[in-house]
């Protein structure tokens, strides 16, 4: 697949392209229809809801409001009226808007006037739900209402509605992730082509799943959210699975392989891997299914759909930007040096190198120090609450904040959240009320006029909405209060709906964990023929999951540098937030362990070393895996400019997961535990072994043996002398033999008078490397025939090589 794509490069670059402007040109001639469902079946909450909805229909507008406080005399004033009437007045003339309840409207608005008479609010009931309702027109209602301000006169508005005008510009903050993610990859590769290439399949990958999501939304419930966390999790793979596969080509670029070969090498090696990482993000994300709750079914399509699609434009139109861009991946420096100084050698070398080493030398110490810092960042989970953000977590300086600080004082902190207690059947509610009103923890209660048979009774906390104690209060209402009255009753309201919603979500998310650890478990248990490997990986992504909410909560709940980072006010964790996080978490973790086990088995596979396995796993892959996390950080940090509370939350903490995950565990953590383990990490117990399918994550290549190489058919050897500058031999220095597809095949180090000897398993085409201590390493092509090659290597400051 990758060669063909490789020949037919323009053929896939217009398909691609096809699909990408084909898509956006349906997605924006149909629109978009995303629902909020928050509630869940069979709770009271959604009990109370689905009455209220039978008997009011007519209220099924978005109702925002505007608030108004004087610093002198009254909202009563005469001077006041003469600039807030006539502004309520003409938005209440505007088409789109339903209806203005006025606190100037007789006894009925009196209650809209706070006690002391400075503070008082209007209702503006829009004909459409807040989604639905033109940005234009909201913007002429707040334009409008803040005409109306003077000196000594505030006017904020606040609501749903209200919020969506506040949005940064849309797509601003992916534009940032990837603006970053360029920088990083421009220092990794030196090149702008090869820049280009991961931020050009992540462009087509989120591009094509938006509008494929759009399209979705009228088909199915998928919730504005979907998009947001569908765009953050496709920049992040997308970007990160294109950087896997350049880099592996690159590599067999600068090591002597021909651009096309390469680039086939890299997608039957790196591709293989990438699709296996992207099937086990696909099945985290459904593990979400488990939950049974609607509102998750949507954002399961919207980000499995995104990521499908991210590996599909990976595997399929990259292979095609290689060919298009040639030996052109490298930058004009590395294809100068390939051409004077000949391939690399295959050895790893550099900063990954020596601390690959270093951990293997101290596996314990540095294991210890990683799982302290990990346990530590982890304490603050223990005072995780879930719950929902409001508009009293949005940032000082916007206007729904200001109003709803404006009706907590005027009107009592409850006021934002107030509770709906609904009577069916056409019961006597007068019991009821007035038991309600002598209840621990309530401020205010009215009792609306009954219609279709069904009576509300707005009832108005002492606290504030994400408060503990309004909470017990809705605990109290249900368990005690309407149970003593005789009527049949139920609480609802959004207050009541997210408490439910966040109960629900802590009973069933042990359920959830335990799905995508064991489908986790047993992806990698097929893949690496192991029964430590995933169980290391398992414990792992749990110990990420533990310090990266912990991370989470001390930001968002504890308030540590929230203003700074401009995200508002403290409060709890979104109700919703640790399914999806941990759905992503595992999938991104998966990824980092399939990219750095996959190599390491490779190597066990050939050499039954486990010390090397582990060393050369972490030498190779620990700098594309550090480079990938990196870009994921920037990525997903970006979304702090979302303008989106949950979105904020989920890119701070999935960025805090991907860093702890990368640079802590994947980086010392599990190569010093598997140090540690030595070789039981590859243990498989021989009936599991017969009975598992075969699923090969790298190309299926059996290793050679020297000894049979030797004297086995066809087999022969390649042999000489090394000499340094001087003519003097070379003793000590390192001999690899390396295949055209970039497998070590022998490795050995010459004698003290400068000989060498390396096995090759049947005539053809390789590369052979030589590193010395103090000289530059020399990599040449050999071809070998059927009989022994004598190739003899003198290492120097321009490293000629004479055989």
């Amino acid at each position: 697949m990758a060669r063909w794509c490789y020949r037919h490069r323009l053929v896939v670059l217009v398909l691609w392209l096809g699909a990408l402007f084909g898509l956006g040109a349906a997605g924006s001639a149909a629109g978009t229809n995303y629902s909020n469902v928050f509630s869940l079946p069979d709770t009271d909450s959604t009990t109370a809801y689905d009455e209220m909805t039978k008997a009011f229909p007519e209220r099924s507008g978005d109702t925002d409001t505007v608030v108004w406080k004087v610093a002198d005399g009254t909202v009563r004033d005469r001077d006041v009226r003469a600039r807030i009437e006539p502004a309520l007045k003409d938005i209440a003339a505007m088409k789109g808007v339903g209806e203005v309840a006025s606190p100037y409207a007789g006894e009925r608005g009196a209650a809209q006037i706070s006690k002391d008479g400075t503070i008082a609010y209007a209702q503006v009931t829009f004909a459409e739900q807040a989604n639905s309702v033109p940005k234009d027109l909201v913007q002429d209602v707040v334009d409008r209402a803040q005409k109306a301000e003077r000196g000594g006169l505030q006017v904020e508005l606040g609501g749903q509605a209200i919020t969506r005008v506040q949005e940064p510009p849309q797509g601003l903050s992916e534009l940032v992730g990837i603006a970053a993610a360029a920088v990083v990859l421009f220092l990794a590769f030196g090149s702008l082509f090869a820049m280009a290439l991961p931020i050009v399949i992540a462009v087509m990958g989120v591009g094509t799943g938006a509008m494929a999501t759009t399209l979705l939304s009228h088909v199915t419930d998928v919730p504005e959210v979907a998009p947001l966390l569908g765009s953050l999790i496709g920049l992040g793979v997308g970007i990160d699975y294109a950087l896997f596969i350049v880099t592996r080509h690159r590599r067999g670029i600068q090591r002597g392989m021909e651009p096309e070969e390469s680039a086939v090498q890299a997608l039957n090696t790196s591709g293989r891997a990438v699709l296996f990482a992207g099937g086990t993000v696909c099945i985290a994300l459904a593990g979400m299914l488990v939950m049974d709750m609607r509102f998750l079914d949507g954002v399961v399509i919207a980000t499995s759909l995104t990521v499908v699609l991210s590996v599909l434009a990976a595997v399929t139109l990259l292979p095609a930007l290689l060919g298009l861009l040639g030996p052109r991946v490298l930058s004009r420096r590395q294809r100068r040096r390939l051409a004077a100084d000949g391939p690399e050698s295959a050895e790893a070398s550099g900063l990954a190198a020596r601390w690959s080493t270093y951990v293997q030398k101290r596996p314990r110490a540095i294991g210890a120090a990683a799982l302290v810092v990990m346990l530590a960042l982890a304490i603050p989970v223990l005072s995780l609450r879930l719950g929902a953000t409001d508009q009293g977590n949005h940032k000082e300086s916007t206007t729904t904040r200001q109003a709803y600080d404006l009706l907590a004082e005027g009107f009592g902190p409850g006021f934002n959240g107030p509770l709906q207690v609904v009577v069916p059947g056409g019961a006597d509610a007068t019991d009821l009320v007035a038991r309600i009103r002598t209840t621990e923890g309530v401020a205010q209660v009215a009792a609306v006029p009954p219609a279709n048979g069904v009576s509300v009774i707005q009832v108005v906390p002492t606290t504030s909405p994400q408060s503990v104690k309004t909470d017990e209060l809705i605990d109290r209402l249900r368990d005690d209060v309407i149970p003593d009255s005789g009527v049949e009753a139920h609480v609802g309201g959004v207050t009541a709906i997210f408490k439910d919603f966040a109960a629900v979500t802590g009973d069933r998310l042990p359920y959830f964990v335990g799905t995508i650890i064991a489908l986790g478990f047993l992806l990698l248990l097929v893949a690496f023929r192991s029964l430590v490997v995933p169980l290391t990986a398992a414990l792992m992504n749990l110990i990420a999951a533990a310090a990266s909410f912990g991370v989470l909560v001390a930001i968002f709940q504890w308030g540590w540098g929230a203003e700074a980072l401009g995200i508002g006010k403290e409060g709890p964790i979104t109700a919703f937030l640790p399914v999806i996080m941990l759905s992503l978490l595992f999938g991104l973790s998966m990824d980092y362990q399939v990219f750095l086990v996959s190599r390491m088995h490779e190597e066990w596979v050939h050499t039954k070393d486990n010390a090397r396995a582990v060393r050369v796993g972490l030498a190779e892959t620990s700098r594309v895996i550090n480079c990938a996390a990196l870009i994921m950080v920037c990525v997903f940090s970006a979304f702090v400019l979302s303008g989106d509370m949950e979105g904020a939350m989920a890119g701070i903490g999935l960025a805090a997961a991907v860093a702890l995950d990368a640079f802590i565990l994947r980086t010392a953590l599990v190569p010093a535990a598997m140090h540690l383990l030595g070789r039981s990490n590859w243990w498989l117990p021989a009936g599991l072994e017969r009975r598992l399918p075969h699923l090969a994550v790298e190309p299926r290549e059996a290793p050679p043996a020297p000894e049979a190489a030797v004297s086995g058919a066809g087999a022969t050897v390649v042999h000489g002398f090394l000499r340094g500058p001087d003519g003097a031999p070379l003793g000590d220095a390192v001999v690899t033999l390396i295949s055209r597809a970039g497998r070590q095949l022998d490795r050995v180090e010459s004698l003290a008078d400068g000989s060498y000897i390396v096995a090759v398993p049947e005539p053809g085409a390789y590369v052979l490397a030589v590193t010395a201590r103090r000289s530059a390493p020399v990599a040449r092509h050999v071809t070998v025939g059927e009989t022994p090659l004598v190739f003899d290597v003198e290492l120097s400051d321009d490293v000629d090589v004479s055989p």
